[in-house]
């Protein structure tokens, strides 16, 4: 027998036992329910064609679920385990479970107290075919489709085909659980974190519902740049021109607010260049960039250079002022 356990017989548990079975605390489901799954490393309880008929399935560890009396077993399956399913039927397929499932004859009738892989059979039926229900104290890993008069002896099972993962995965708490079969599960708590896809998800106790991550702004306070001759703050009554630095979802930004303005119409001073310095390096884009701007009345745009400067590119219709509000760029490559 490869599966280990700890905890469950009655005699105790072998030093081995102990250090393989993930003895801890994992993500709960309620006050007293462990969300039960596989433990994320490698590619635990992998299933690979092994004949025609054969399924194998690797090495892993998990923790399994009983009722609320029984608690959670943590198992460890350290060699791989080789399963031979039935025929399939005359007339119709059916789905078989492989699952990890523990015996425990404290609270169930098998008179036994071991913990192994096996195939829980499903029903023959017309389509569309269900997966058996799981009994108590038993973990879904992969569901195999066995189609009508499948056999040995005509080819056996196509494991390419027939193979559907039905692993989940299990951490402990403040871990974030990985994506796995059966994403429609509630939190168990306010700010427990999953992964769903490469989006990071979390668990809002107050909405009821997994809301998506977004890392915290962080932003340096705005700074007021001194300004060319000929330019002069608040142009069309839009506050003085600032700028600040701000990173959006790991990658710094620049964001701009505010408007200056100028005495003649269609011709900004200092060769457009409404600045009387460069910006430093820290706020200089990595890249030139160009971005439209509202000015005067009509659209135009505004050069920020990788030098630290900033330019207009003037539209020959263009009255006073120019705009800067709502401009936000990438300062990094």
């Amino acid at each position: 027998m490869t599966v280990r356990t700890a905890w469950l017989l009655p005699n105790g548990q072998t030093r081995e036992d102990t250090r393989l079975a993930p003895v801890g605390t994992y993500a709960p489901e309620s006050e007293m329910r462990t969300r039960d799954g596989v433990l994320p490393g490698g590619n635990p309880f992998a299933a690979t064609g092994a004949g025609a008929m054969d399924l194998q399935i690797g090495a892993g560890r998990a923790v399994v679920q009983g009722t609320d009396a029984q608690g959670a077993y943590p198992a460890a399956n350290d060699a791989p385990v080789t399963l031979t399913f039935a025929d399939g039927g005359a007339q119709f397929g059916r789905i078989d479970t492989v699952a990890l499932r523990v015996y425990d004859q404290l609270f169930d009738v098998n008179g036994q107290n071991l913990a192994r892989i096996e195939i829980i059979r499903g029903p023959e039926t017309a389509p569309p075919l269900t997966a058996p229900a799981m009994p108590s104290a038993c973990l879904r890993l992969w569901d195999v489709t066995v189609p009508a008069g499948a056999s040995a002896g005509v080819g056996g099972i196509n494991w390419s085909a027939a193979l559907a993962d039905r692993r989940r995965f299990t951490v402990a708490p403040g871990g974030i659980i990985p994506r796995g079969w059966g994403l429609s599960f509630d939190g168990a708590y306010d700010g427990q974190y999953r992964d769903n896809g490469g989006v990071l998800e979390r668990w809002s106790a107050t909405a009821r519902a997994w809301q998506t991550y977004r890392a915290p702004v962080e932003v340096t306070g705005w700074i007021e740049p001194a300004l060319a001759a000929g330019y002069t703050n608040n142009g069309n009554a839009q506050g003085n021109l600032r700028y600040r630095r701000i990173i959006l979802a790991g990658t710094p930004h620049m964001q701009w607010r505010g408007g200056v303005s100028w005495s003649t119409s269609g011709s900004p001073p200092n060769s457009a260049q409404p600045l009387a310095a460069a910006l430093t390096a820290d706020y200089c884009p990595a890249r030139h960039t160009s971005v439209s701007m509202a000015a005067g009345g009509v659209p135009m745009k505004c050069d920020f250079q990788t030098t630290g400067a900033v330019r207009f590119i003037t539209n020959t219709n263009v009255t006073t002022w120019a705009g800067f509000g709502g401009i936000l760029y990438p300062l990094d490559a």
